[in-house]
């Protein structure tokens, strides 16, 4: 795995039990937009992968939480986009574009299609994991 910049400035993944404790407290509305911003994502991408209609997201105040199901899509959601930040050396541009373009090994669905599902966010960083090694994704 390439080393990154982005995981020394304190953007790390959360371990499988951070994600758990995180999202039993529930995450903030603002963070949703923290997340947002590491590559640029939209609020109605933001809203699809936290299974949430884009009004009701819009709706929530900065100090408001997300319900736990949400905050546990917005945990990992940013572990992919941290994942996908390291993996392409931190260019956002390319990330956006690796997210939004349909692959071969994801039954030609864009990785940001498969996030109304939990099974799906694996999927994506799976093939992230398969570049970070040099191998066919």
């Amino acid at each position: 795995m390439a080393t990154s910049t982005y995981q020394a400035a304190s953007l790390t993944r959360s371990s499988p039990f951070g994600v758990i404790d995180s999202s039993r407290q529930g995450m903030l509305r603002a963070q949703v937009d923290e997340v947002a911003a590491l590559v640029g994502l939209t609020d109605r991408e933001m809203a699809y992968a936290l299974n949430m209609t884009p009004r009701n997201l819009h709706r929530l105040k900065a100090e408001q939480r997300v319900r736990v199901d949400a905050s546990e899509r917005l945990l990992l959601l940013k572990n992919l986009l941290v994942h996908a930040l390291d993996t392409f050396e931190g260019r956002k541009t390319t990330v956006l574009h690796w997210l939004r373009t349909p692959i071969r090994e994801l039954a030609n669905q864009s990785p940001l299609q498969l996030l109304d599902t939990v099974t799906g966010f694996g999927l994506a960083d799976d093939v992230l994991g398969r570049l970070d090694y040099g191998l066919p994704a």
